[in-house]
């Protein structure tokens, strides 16, 4: 059974190569637009492409069996078109609510079959952080309270891996969370916790949080800023899907924090 994985250079599905090995997979080809930054493992098939660059996948896409869909809205419709004429049998895509819901439409009305992972927000965006915390014990940010169960994308890949090598999925919508709701000011906390330091959070305005964030994102702080705004009333419960497929319980963050504590030192 051929396994693609495109995106094999992004954080996830670089991820997800590594596990389907782990998994025991003998037959990975891994899509990627810069095979050396890849530094994909030997036994990794190459092929050299980019799901925005269409002309390049009917090639990636022959002879494979089954595959991981990185997001990306702009050429969905292509890519799983693509898919289907040259004999894809399942598509496990990465996708979401709200702006990523097309991903998870297109590859459904494509009419092969399929597997969501739907994440919300990732562990690793607390990074958002980084500056603040290197420089000060004072975190500014302007909605501590907002709270929710973040994603570990090392689980994302292993659930991807799991699933792309076992049946029995077809059809699943896999919502992913870690193990625990915690809040802005909870993250905040725990990543001082891994470095000994007692880190205090201060609530600040939008504009003054615009401010603070657009050191590291520019104009993206604005709209950030404003799509958390529209999240704090909400605070999903989660799940053990990740634990449920894989054998695994999900990373907590506190876990993560102390893995990854030297980001912030």
């Amino acid at each position: 059974m051929k396994i693609l994985v495109t995106g094999a250079t992004g954080n996830i599905g670089r991820k997800v190569v590594d596990h389907l090995l782990a998994g025991g997979a003998e037959d990975v080809r891994a899509l990627t637009n810069n095979p050396a930054r890849a530094a994909l493992p030997a036994e990794v098939e190459v092929a050299e492409g980019y799901l925005g660059r269409v002309s390049s996948l009917p090639a990636a896409f022959d002879g494979v069996d089954r595959m991981y869909l990185a997001p990306l809205l702009d050429t969905i419709d292509e890519v799983v078109a693509l898919a289907k004429a040259a004999g894809v049998r399942q598509i496990v895509d990465l996708s979401g609510e709200a702006h990523w819901t097309p991903i998870a439409q297109a590859v459904e009305n494509s009419g092969v079959e399929w597997t969501h992972l739907s994440a919300g927000e990732f562990t690793e965006n607390a990074s958002v952080w980084t500056d603040q915390i290197k420089e000060s014990d004072e975190i500014r940010d302007p909605y501590p309270e907002l709270a929710n169960a973040p994603t570990n994308m090392d689980d994302i890949a292993r659930v991807a891996a799991k699933v792309l090598l076992s049946d029995g999925h077809v059809g699943k919508n896999y919502e992913l969370t870690g193990p625990e709701l915690v809040t802005r000011a909870d993250k905040i906390r725990l990543i001082g916790a891994a470095l000994g330091r007692d880190l205090n959070v201060v609530k600040v305005s939008r504009e003054e949080g615009i401010r603070v964030f657009s050191r590291g994102m520019d104009e993206s702080a604005e709209w950030y800023v404003d799509a958390l705004a529209g999240m704090v009333d909400y605070a999903p419960e989660p799940t053990t899907t990740v634990a449920d497929v894989t054998g695994v319980p999900a990373i907590p963050f506190a876990q993560w924090a102390i893995a990854n504590a030297d980001l912030f030192r």
